[in-house]
C-alpha cells in the first residue's frame, strides 16, 4: 500500500506523541545516552522541529535539530537528533523526507554543518559522514564511526575545534573564566585590609 506524506514544522500538541513514539523506537533509557546531554536544558533550533502526520499511527516521524557551541572560539552547530520514525511507517521514505527537508531549512537559515552520532550507512544518504578523529569532543562516550557530520556551508567544520556544548552550558563556563578574580568581595578585602594592619 502506497502513502502520500509531507513534512510539516512540529506543533506543541505533537510533542506528547513524539515522546511516546521515542518510547517505542528507542526505550525510555535513551535520555542516558551521550547525545540526549547536548540537548538538556536546551530547545530545538527555531524552525528546525519536523514532523510527518498520519492519520493512522498520528505521527508517522520526527526530526529535530538542536543549537552547539564548539571550542573556545564558540564555533556555532546543529546537532541532528533525534529522528525517529514509527514502525508502521518504515521503508518509505519518512525519514528520508525529514532529513532532506531539514537539512534543506537549516542552510536556509545560514547554519554552517551538523552533526549526529548514528548509523553512518543510513545518513550517508544525506552526506554525513565521519569526522575526522580528535577535532570535536562530546561530553560522554561516543563510537568515533557513529560520529558523523555534513557541511551546509563549505569550510564550516574547519572553524570548529574542541568541545561540543549547548550554549546554555557554553554561557556558563565563559562566564565563570571570566569573572575578575583580582576583584575581592567587600567582606575578603575588610579581613585582607585587618591582617594587613
Amino acid at each position: 500500500m502506497a502513502f502520500s506524506f509531507s513534512v510539516e514544522t512540529t506543533k506543541v500538541t505533537d510533542q506528547p506523541l513524539i515522546e511516546h513514539l521515542l518510547d517505542i523506537a528507542f526505550g525510555i533509557d535513551r535520555r542516558v545516552k551521550t547525545s540526549y546531554r547536548l540537548r538538556e536544558g536546551s530547545q530545538p533550533a527555531e524552525g528546525l522541529s519536523l514532523v510527518v502526520r498520519d492519520t493512522d499511527v498520528s505521527v508517522a516521524g520526527s526530526i529535530s535539530f538542536w543549537p552547539l557551541t564548539i571550542g573556545p572560539a564558540g564555533a556555532p552547530a546543529l546537532l541532528l537528533g533525534p529522528l525517529v520514525v514509527h514502525p508502521e511507517r518504515q521503508n518509505i521514505g519518512v525519514g528520508l523526507a525529514l532529513m532532506q527537508e531539514g537539512l534543506a531549512r537549516a542552510k536556509a537559515r545560514g547554519h554552517g554543518f551538523v552533526i549526529l552520532v548514528g548509523d553512518a550507512p543510513y545518513y550517508a544518504r544525506v552526506g554525513f559522514q565521519r569526522l575526522p578523529e580528535g577535532q570535536l569532543i562530546l561530553p560522554g562516550p561516543v563510537d568515533p564511526d557513529r560520529f558523523l557530520y555534513v557541511e551546509l556551508l563549505q569550510g564550516a567544520l574547519a572553524e570548529a575545534q574542541g568541545l561540543v556544548l549547548p550554549p546554555h552550558r557554553f554561557a556558563e563556563i565563559s562566564a565563570r573564566d571570566l569573572m575578575p578574580l583580582a576583584v575581592p568581595h567587600q567582606a575578603e578585602r575588610q579581613k585582607q585590609s585587618a591582617e594587613s594592619q
